[in-house]
């Protein structure tokens, strides 16, 4: 084999999965068809779930300074994020060229074979693995791998060649963007409707100003490239009466609200994270971080079952899990695309979510769908409300040392936190210490509302989420830790 895993594009989702893969031991290599970083930035932040992925992998550093905000916004009406009472807020002026960059060098640190101006053609799978044909300056060549994961975007070749069905509805409307240098606009970062549509304004690093419009009952156009600058000038001024005809544009994109998702995620040693497998309304940047949290998903999954620790019936959990995942996303996404495109016949339904805000219960409940943090994996049923949720940031003291839940993580290994200091519990997880870390810990007090009061201990996956805790969980740890990590020592 050239590789165990061959990776389909170096964006976000592609650099996230070679690096999850190289913490893990397993050789990867990643075909990208540009020969260099783009520099685009369809996004420009990151939601509270992905500052945690970050967090737990250490990668927050390398993003340099960046803002973070307490407030975000579902379809434009702004949401009080604070409600969540996570660690972190949400970072705001991290664009995707930045992001790519941290996560491109954190591969390449842990060994990742990147390979720009090398593009995927084709591939032909077999028994034992697959075959995949790339071109490049100097010809073609042909990779063996064990598996083949599709990063490669909304118009993905992998999930055209390996024929998945890609159901849904095509846009039918669009938005234009602009990223300009030489103008001072006031932010407008959760958006604004005018008379005649939607306009939004971010400040990013490098005194440029983004700006994306979009007016009502205009269907998307038949491009073959990118807007002229004209045309968004045009439509800024028609929608906030304001001339931006002066400035310099850096980037110009039109993005639609089409919205597909793949009926599956995998198809025998073929695999598809991020856009390639869900397309939809770049509402709150959420495509980018999901992309994230897919390849965070499958990374430790698939090196599991390639280091021979689980069976390959783990990687069907991939597809369970993140599918959902996937339609929560597109239903969430479709009903914003309303409340920012909708003309006329949509101000009522904005008023009225505007009203139903105020509540608290739906402010956490969306500020919650928006950030990633409502996500809930089936663990095999318990009465614990940690069960299936990522662990929320946890200070401990460890051999007395402080350190918290989340630095824990950082090796990508599984962790069982005893926070009860159990000897029998602890004798019961050794025939799996080869893979999960055995860490007894004194937590600082929990208060009595947070969803660990009263927890003894609990079994964090790779990922932070909890597999397993006591009190609370219908399986027990022996059969929780078989389920997510692969037989006892003794018994491969």
């Amino acid at each position: 084999m050239d590789a165990s895993v061959v990776v389909v594009g170096a964006g976000p989702a592609g650099l996230m999965l070679a690096g999850e893969l190289r913490l893990a031991g397993i050789d990867v290599t990643v075909l990208e068809r540009h020969p260099g970083r783009t520099g685009e930035s369809r996004g420009i932040g990151l939601t509270i779930g992905t500052m945690e992925v970050f967090d737990q992998r250490g990668l927050l550093r390398r993003l340099g300074d960046f803002e973070t905000s307490g407030m975000g916004h579902f379809g434009g009406i702004p949401l009080d994020m604070s409600v969540l009472g996570a660690f972190h807020e949400a970072a705001k002026t991290v664009p995707q060229s930045v992001t790519e960059e941290a996560l491109e060098a954190w591969a390449a640190e842990l060994g990742a074979d990147i390979r720009r101006g090398h593009e995927f053609v084709s591939y032909e799978e077999t028994g034992d693995g697959v075959t995949v044909t790339v071109r490049h300056e100097d010809g073609e060549d042909r990779l063996r791998a064990r598996y083949l994961v599709g990063c490669d975007g909304g118009r993905s070749t992998v999930r055209k060649q390996a024929g998945f069905d890609f159901p849904g509805t095509a846009a039918t409307t669009e938005m234009l963007l602009a990223d300009l240098r030489g103008v001072d606009l006031e932010p407008r970062m959760t958006g604004q409707h005018t008379d005649g549509g939607f306009v939004m304004v971010a400040k990013l690093p490098g005194g440029i100003h983004r700006i994306i419009v979009g007016e009502h009952g205009v269907p998307p156009r038949k491009r073959t490239g990118p807007p002229e600058f004209a045309e968004v000038a045009d439509v800024w001024k028609r929608l906030t009466g304001i001339d931006i005809g002066h400035a310099e544009p850096v980037w110009i994109s039109a993005f639609g609200n089409a919205s597909r998702q793949v009926t599956e995620y995998r198809r025998g040693r073929v695999l598809l994270a991020g856009d390639s497998a869900h397309v939809h309304l770049p509402a709150g940047g959420q495509g980018m971080n999901t992309s994230v949290q897919d390849s965070h998903n499958l990374g430790w999954k698939l090196a599991a079952v390639l280091r021979g620790d689980a069976p390959e019936e783990l990687l069907d959990t991939y597809h369970s899990e993140r599918h959902e995942v996937g339609r929560g996303l597109l239903a969430n996404t479709r009903a914003q695309s309303l409340l920012i495109l909708g003309g006329e016949e949509s101000v009522p339904l904005r008023d009225v979510l505007a009203e139903l805000v105020r509540i608290p219960g739906v402010s956490r409940h969306l500020a919650a769908k928006v950030s990633g943090l409502d996500i809930r994996y089936d663990m095999g049923g318990g009465s614990s409300p940690l069960l299936g949720r990522r662990l929320p940031h946890l200070p401990v003291t460890v051999d007395g040392r402080r350190t918290s839940s989340t630095e824990l993580l950082r090796s990508g290994r599984g962790v069982l936190l005893d926070l009860d200091d159990t000897a029998v519990l602890r004798r019961r997880a050794q025939p799996w210490r080869d893979r999960v870390d055995i860490v007894t810990a004194s937590p600082d007090p929990v208060p009595a509302d947070s969803p660990l009061a009263g927890a003894s201990a609990v079994l964090l996956r790779p990922d932070g989420y909890v597999a397993w805790a006591a009190p609370g969980s219908h399986r027990d740890l022996s059969g929780a830790l078989a389920r997510w990590f692969g037989p006892a020592l003794g018994q491969r």
